[in-house]
């Protein structure tokens, strides 16, 4: 017999960018002969991909560490403990020197070798922690130039992407499925040519790279084979998709094929940039059957003041034009997006704009985060910063009218009929769930974060299967989660 392979535990947390990026880790992990285990406990070495985007989610990464630090510390199986992801390619060895506990902190570079690293932890070497740079220089400012150019740079998510022709069996698909959902991220590209002041995501990102759309559409299918019925297209920003390979309509082509992808019944889009957003693409993503009427835009803001200190383009006006224009193409579209209060310079002037833009578009999810300084972000540096008892008052107000609005958007939709892909079988007594319930989620309702649909199933109408999309007509609200019954 076989001596069974060391085990590694991948900890993902952060967005669903990651989620991609843990996945391809754990490709490459069991092509290396390592066994993947779900509990960071019985595992040999448990790395903990980790999210560097704001000061919480930091803390949020460092406290997983931490206990994963414990696990080795108790004397279990654990004998090692690797940081990787976005913030230890932020921070790197400046991690490493603040939190000992770790092993390594490892750095994108690194992905590839990641196999070979755990090896050496785990023999007693050592393994240098990731020195940082800024990898918005690592490729051509011009983004036609960076054709050519992005095999020699490590692109996370992206698997081995080709130096040379595509092979004539397609290219190759380095994944694993770490759970068994019936949506699955896929990363059609990779960093941001933006320069938002308050984002730091270019710098340890770095520049923006389209994927291939030959690769794209292998993966596609690769998880379609694996039981994946709705694809969530990620990546820091969908609507410049193509221009570094030279159509900047090449979003507007791909989603059409991948709709016809077998087994795949729906394609959701995500992170679009509102002063990019093309009328082709909105006509596309209206037109195109198994299309998610799901628009994801990131406004941040509605005052022009503000938003021009962020160093983004529109206004309350041009928002709610958008808006407008997403509704006229598609009447049940979902619109989420994103808000900062408590930005430098913010006044309560500038947060009625933001309140009465947000109730004027009935917007069906928006996420309120409150202003924090980012470490090398041009808004570090402004002035005009506002009291943190204040931005905790404005993040405290605008979140309560949110919740109210996103409710009352949730009500219109009551009569409405929506195509809802189960996600739970049911389970008696979770969650407050019967035996005749599932869940599952409509079109306009993206992963984790934008409310889900309960499915009340009549006795003899049996129980739908996980994965399968099941038509049904929305009869009350629960907050921001929809009740409804097949038919």
């Amino acid at each position: 017999m076989t001596r069974p392979g060391k085990s590694v535990a991948l900890v993902t947390l952060g967005c669903a960018r990651n989620e991609v990026d843990s996945e391809e880790l754990a490709g490459r992990l069991l092509a290396g002969g390592w066994r993947l285990v779900d509990d960071a406990s019985q595992a040999d070495v448990a790395v903990v991909n980790t999210c560097g985007f704001i000061e919480q989610a930091k803390k949020d990464s460092i406290d997983v560490l931490l206990q994963a630090a414990e696990l080795k510390a108790s004397g279990g199986r654990t004998r090692a403990v690797v940081a990787v992801g976005c913030l230890a390619e932020r921070y790197g060895a400046e991690l490493a020197d603040e939190l000992p506990e770790a092993d390594a902190v490892l750095g994108f570079d690194s992905y590839r070798d990641l196999s070979a690293h755990l090896r050496t932890i785990l023999a007693g070497g050592h393994v240098s922690s990731h020195v940082p740079g800024d990898r918005r220089r690592l490729l051509p400012l011009g983004p036609a130039a960076r054709r050519g150019e992005v095999g020699h740079v490590a692109t996370p998510g992206f698997g081995d992407e080709p130096t040379g022709p595509v092979p004539p069996t397609g290219p190759r698909v380095i994944r694993a499925r770490l759970d068994g959902r019936p949506w699955a991220p896929l990363k059609i590209a990779s960093g941001c040519d933006r320069r938002c002041t308050f984002c730091a995501i270019p710098t340890f990102r770095g520049a923006f790279v389209s994927r291939r759309p030959e690769e794209v559409l292998a993966e596609a299918r690769w998880l379609a084979e694996r039981g994946v019925k709705e694809l969530f297209l990620v990546s820091e920003n969908s609507t410049s998709y193509g221009k570094d390979l030279g159509d900047l309509a090449l979003l507007e082509k791909l989603l059409p094929e991948l709709t016809t992808v077998p087994g795949i019944e729906r394609v959701r889009v995500s992170y679009l940039q509102p002063a990019e957003i093309r009328p082709g693409l909105l006509a596309t993503m209206a037109q195109t059957p198994g299309v998610a009427p799901y628009y994801d835009i990131s406004f941040q803001h509605a005052s022009e003041p503000v938003l021009r200190a962020m160093r983004r383009f529109g206004s309350a006006e041009a928002f709610l034009d958008l808006v407008g224009r997403v509704r006229a193409r598609s009447p049940q579209a979902g619109i989420r997006c994103n808000v900062i209060v408590g930005f430098p310079g913010e006044t309560d002037a500038d947060v009625v704009e933001l309140e009465q833009f947000l109730t004027a578009a009935r917007l069906d999810v928006v996420g309120v985060f409150g202003y924090s300084d980012e470490d090398g972000t041009e808004a570090e540096t402004l002035a005009g910063k506002v009291p943190g008892d204040v931005i905790a008052e404005r993040l405290d107000r605008v979140g309560r009218l949110v919740e109210e609005l996103n409710a009352q958007r949730a009500q219109e939709r009551v009569g409405e009929v929506v195509d809802v892909l189960v996600e739970e079988a049911p389970v008696p007594g979770r969650a407050g769930r019967t035996a005749d319930e599932v869940v599952g989620r409509a079109g306009f309702q993206g992963p984790d974060v934008d409310g889900v649909t309960v499915l009340h199933l009549p006795g003899a109408a049996g129980v739908p299967r996980v994965g399968e999309l099941v038509r049904a007509t929305v009869l009350t609200t629960e907050g921001v989660d929809l009740v409804a019954v097949p038919g």
